[in-house]
């Protein structure tokens, strides 16, 4: 996995001039003048330039250069019954999602390849924040307890298994979240489901992936939670 900055499309090519300028005889006197000043001149910018760089160094634009972000406010989910006393893991993720990085992929380059933003990160780990999310959510429908407590609930574990912004061309990407959920009790499954949400990116860059994550996230929120209502029967018998 590589890291990187923003993505960005290649710059213009510059313009050639077109002709010369004619010779020109200029007086010595001129000429001095003119070497004095270009002298000051290029001083000038010298001190203008170590000034920008301090500015650069010791000033509030270096803050940028570290950018965290989290999913923002929680939208509320469509389904509006109830929900079973239930037991959740915290969200469990693979090696490569283990990470504060905020990966992305070149699909339309080479699908094989992830990378990540070297100047924009998560305030925390995908999986700990998607395990916010989902408890947030839960807890607005019935009572939601850790999923080490020993009480007769169903369990509820989730497996993060992709959690990207996807570059389907140098300006168009998506966030793509594939997880998969698994409802057990006392050991026996009650059922069991693979869950994959995408959201567009407003923008080609770090902040326009989180935005396609974060809605992508909630899409998933939204997906399990109605999924779930529909296990009350099982889960009830």
């Amino acid at each position: 996995m590589t890291r990187s900055s923003d993505p960005v499309a290649p710059m213009a090519g510059r313009a050639r001039p077109t002709g010369a300028m004619p010779n020109m005889r200029v007086p010595r006197s001129l000429a001095r003048f003119l070497t004095v000043t270009a002298r000051a001149c290029v001083a000038a910018g010298l001190l203008g330039a170590i000034g920008a760089l301090s500015g650069c160094a010791f000033g509030t634009p270096a803050a940028i250069s570290n950018i965290r972000y989290d999913f923002g406010p929680r939208k509320t989910s469509a389904y509006s019954g109830p929900l079973p006393v239930l037991r959740v893991f915290d969200v469990r993720a693979p090696a490569s999602l283990d990470t504060d990085d905020i990966l992305y992929r070149m699909r339309y380059a080479d699908p094989r390849r992830t990378a990540a933003y070297a100047n924009s990160h998560w305030t925390m780990r995908p999986a700990q924040l998607l395990t916010e999310r989902v408890r947030g959510a839960l807890a607005a429908h019935g009572a939601v307890l850790g999923g080490g407590q020993t009480v007769s609930a169903p369990l509820l574990t989730i497996d993060l298994e992709q959690f990207e912004q996807v570059f389907d061309s140098e300006s168009q990407s998506q966030g793509v979240l594939t997880a998969r959920a698994t409802l057990t009790r006392d050991g026996a499954l009650i059922a069991q489901q693979t869950f994959m949400a995408r959201a567009p990116a407003s923008m080609p860059n770090a902040a326009g992936g989180v935005q396609a994550l974060a809605a992508a996230s909630d899409e998933f929120v939204a997906q399990l939670v109605a999924w779930l209502g529909m296990q009350t029967g099982a889960v009830a018998q």
